[in-house]
């Protein structure tokens, strides 16, 4: 075991964490040079188009230092913090962690908040500045940043880059050096941590654990903590490029184990692993809980499909364990779920995975959060929908949820945060410096106001210095109300949205304007409202697409011009009753995406 090292690649998004990896690959032979290939972990198609790694990726690396042969084991992580789920999974399989900085950027969010987390799980960090190699490298700056940050040596700091391979043997020496072996004892109880798990049409689920104390050995009777139901592990082996089937896998390394387990439910990230023979005393601690900050309903395009959905949606939660989701109807849209997620990115790569990977086409409808109301008669009623809203003339009062905010930025950031925090009805109920360059605000603000586009335009806002937190309170009174939209007179349900009154008339003028541009235009005209009970407060129209009727008659009566222009407006009339409006995927997905 004294051989053995795990640690992760930690940094902000695009700070060169996939590229050092691929070096570290290629240098150690891991990946001959044939199987090499940019961002080699990211093996989703969505990540190598995006440029960003959605899942951790664990792999084993063989190093031979000093005439002895050394075990790495890598786990890569995201670096977009809607994603900071799976780093935290990563770090808690991990003894040290390689804290990565552009040279040209500096310390930034995602790099603060990341850092956090490994000093939460008492990891070694290795700062390594990369990219040193860039026109725009600032070395010294960068290298202040970090001692400043964690207070380490100037002579600790590793330069690197990552694209052209400097200072790769300086980072492979300094993780056998520095990072402590894993801890643990091969004669105790076997206890593992299931960190991950994916889904295999062949094989079923495969289960990704790190092996803390005892031996996992093929063929052992294996039992899961948290659910406590009872296996066979049919193959047990490590992580290379692909899976390597072993014999047994020895307290302090990562493998994987299979177990034909089908039924997705069963596998809980974060469970511990023991066998039934000698169990464990202890579940293995220290796993966070996910917040969900965005609700959204997925519904088939095709109400055929629902049982199918729920199929892909339950493989889906396997490999990406933040996903939570529950039943829901629509009267537009019929079965679906109700869909918590971490953010916006998230939502969307949740979407285009159902799309490719399991061939499932979605429509998503407006985000929003779960409200209580409390009617005339004194029935309290939770609304997780807009379609479950009391009658505004049977209702008492509606309460919303409130957050405690924190927010880690620059100081001369914070005039942008505090006009961003009270646009969105936030309360001030804290501000102090935790270090000259780095300030910490804390609000008091409703949930409904952040799971839009807060994120987003708190990163625009600090140019992405900025991380953030948050904790639920309780909930308060409010003036929300429902907003419908309403084409030709009849409701979407799919597009109604609960908001505060103050920002009703706004939200609704640009919603209309948004529609009107995706709504593909008919034969007819199309009114598209936007209504607060019976009270209409915004409108656009869709003009006809007309046939130019009287382009036969050249000469002739006027007559006869007006004659064929009054049929057209009839049949227009008609057309426009039985008319109805085909409403596309991107109309949906607009009202995620209004600007302010």
């Amino acid at each position: 075991m004294k051989n053995i090292r795990n640690f992760c690649i930690i940094a902000h998004i695009d700070h060169g964490k996939s590229t050092l990896a691929d070096r570290l690959l290629e240098f150690t032979k891991t990946i001959s040079s044939r199987e090499m290939q940019a961002q080699v972990l990211d093996n989703m198609d969505l990540e190598r188009e995006k440029g960003i790694t959605i899942k951790s990726h664990a792999i084993q690396i063989n190093y031979k230092y000093n005439n002895e042969q050394y075990v790495l084991n890598l786990i890569d992580t995201p670096g977009h913090v809607d994603f900071s789920y799976e780093v935290s999974r990563a770090l808690a399989a991990c003894e040290g962690a390689l804290l990565l900085v552009d040279a040209s950027q500096g310390i930034q969010a995602q790099t603060i908040s990341n850092l956090y987390l490994a000093i939460d799980n008492d990891l070694e960090i290795i700062p390594v500045i990369n990219k040193i190699d860039m026109e725009g490298a600032m070395i010294p700056e960068v290298k202040d940043q970090i001692i400043e940050l964690i207070g380490c040596k100037e002579e600790d700091i590793l330069l690197a880059s990552g694209k052209s391979g400097i200072g790769i043997e300086e980072i492979l020496q300094a993780i056998i050096t520095r990072i402590p072996a894993p801890e643990g004892e091969i004669e105790a109880p076997l206890q593992a941590l299931i960190f991950d798990s994916v889904f295999n049409s062949f094989r079923g689920i495969i289960v990704y654990f790190r092996v803390f104390n005892g031996v996992l050995r093929k063929g052992d009777k294996i039992k899961f903590s948290n659910t406590g139901l009872e296996y066979s592990a049919d193959e047990v082996g490590i992580l290379k490029l692909g899976m390597e089937a072993k014999n047994e896998v020895r307290a302090g390394d990562v493998g994987y184990v299979i177990t034909g387990i089908k039924n997705a439910k069963e596998v809980k990230v974060g469970d511990t692993i023991t066998t039934t023979a000698n169990p464990c005393k202890e579940s293995i601690k220290g796993f966070e809980d996910v917040k969900p900050m965005v609700f959204a309903g997925i519904f088939p395009v095709e109400t055929d499909d629902f049982e199918e959905l729920r199929e892909c949606m339950d493989k889906l939660q396997l490999n990406d364990a933040s996903l939570t989701f529950e039943l829901e109807t629509s009267q537009a849209l019929g079965f679906g779920f109700r869909c918590g997620f971490l953010g916006m990115l998230h939502m969307e790569i949740i979407q285009e995975r159902l799309e490719r990977e399991f061939n499932q086409t979605v429509i998503t409808t407006v985000p929003n959060v779960s409200f209580i109301a409390t009617t005339s008669k004194g029935e309290v009623i939770r609304v997780n929908n807009p379609t479950e809203m009391p009658d505004p003339t049977r209702l008492e009062k509606i309460e919303e949820p409130f957050i405690r905010a924190q927010m880690i930025s620059k100081p001369e950031y914070i005039g942008n945060i505090m006009t961003l925090c009270i646009n969105r009805r936030g309360i001030l109920i804290n501000q102090g410096y935790i270090t000259p360059s780095r300030v910490e605000l804390t609000f008091d603000l409703p949930l409904t106001e952040i799971v839009f586009d807060f994120y987003d335009k708190l990163k625009s806002a600090t140019r992405g210095y900025a991380s953030f937190d948050y904790s639920p309170l309780e909930y308060r009174e409010s003036d929300i109300v429902k907003m419908d939209i309403l084409l030709n007179g009849d409701k979407v349900d799919a597009l109604s949205a609960l908001i505060h009154r103050a920002r009703a008339y706004e939200f609704g003028r640009k919603l209309c304007e948004k529609l009107k541009d995706l709504l593909p235009r008919q034969q007819f005209q199309i009114a598209i409202q936007a209504a607060i009970g019976a009270k209409i407060i915004a409108r656009e129209n869709i003009s006809a697409i007309r046939k130019d009727v009287t382009a036969k008659c050249y000469g002739g009566d006027i007559s006869r011009k007006r004659k064929l222009l009054e049929k057209q407006k009839e049949g227009k009339k008609r057309m426009r009753q039985i008319g109805s409006v085909e409403i596309p995927q991107e109309a949906f997905l607009a009202v995620l995406k209004l600007d302010e």
